[in-house]
């Protein structure tokens, strides 16, 4: 599969015309990787969700412009395999039905796999977009740098977003865990301003 990149584009990017391709997820990262995979020309765009859509954390407004695109929306469907061919090319994943149970932990009804309801759907390219996490290497790497019991960097003080280590700011989701740009944005502001005062008066 070809791929573009610097300096034509900024970042890479695979050529996806006539291509079948799926996201796996439900939130918004979910809903903007298909809509972007089908504007240049996928052949299918399929959205893959365990559970139904009323359950999906992306925003009700995304998935109503994602179908009007084009975007096929399979929901209670989860892939338990994805199968390669002769060559190792992806060529389609296994996937298993669901079924709604009793709400989790999230408050959401838990999937529950349907005995019985395997089945295959032909794919090129496959996204898994199904949440975000802290990087280990940041523990493994930093072992003076604190981080909290699910692996984000803690910061020391909130307005000046100082870490354990010194001359070291964090700010953003590997602080607060998945979130909107918005915040990060505001973070890098702060951290920078915290970053030029540590920089020219020493300040920490």
């Amino acid at each position: 599969m070809k791929a573009y990149r610097f300096p034509e584009y900024d970042e890479p990017i695979y050529d996806c015309r006539g291509k079948n391709v799926a996201v796996i997820g439900g939130g918004n990262t979910a809903l903007d990787a298909i809509r972007t995979s089908l504007r240049p020309g996928a052949a299918r765009a399929t959205m893959l969700y365990r559970r139904s859509e009323a359950e999906m954390p992306g925003r009700a407004e995304e998935i109503h412009h994602a179908k009007d695109e084009g975007v096929e929306v399979r929901t209670l469907a989860h892939p338990v395999a994805f199968l390669g061919d002769e060559k190792g090319w992806l060529r389609a994943a296994r996937c298993i039905r669901m079924a709604l149970g009793e709400p989790d932990e999230s408050g959401r009804r838990r999937p529950v796999p349907v005995e019985g309801s395997r089945f295959e759907i032909p794919l090129d390219v496959a996204i898994v977009a199904v949440g975000t996490g802290p990087n280990p290497l940041v523990q493994s790497t930093t072992p003076d740098l604190t981080t909290n019991g699910k692996g984000y960097i803690a910061v020391t003080d909130p307005e000046t977003l100082r870490t354990s280590k010194k001359g070291v700011f964090a700010g953003g989701d590997i602080v607060t865990g998945a979130a909107t740009v918005i915040p990060a944005m505001g973070a890098g502001r702060k951290a920078s301003r915290s970053i030029h005062d540590y920089l020219t008066i020493g300040a920490w």
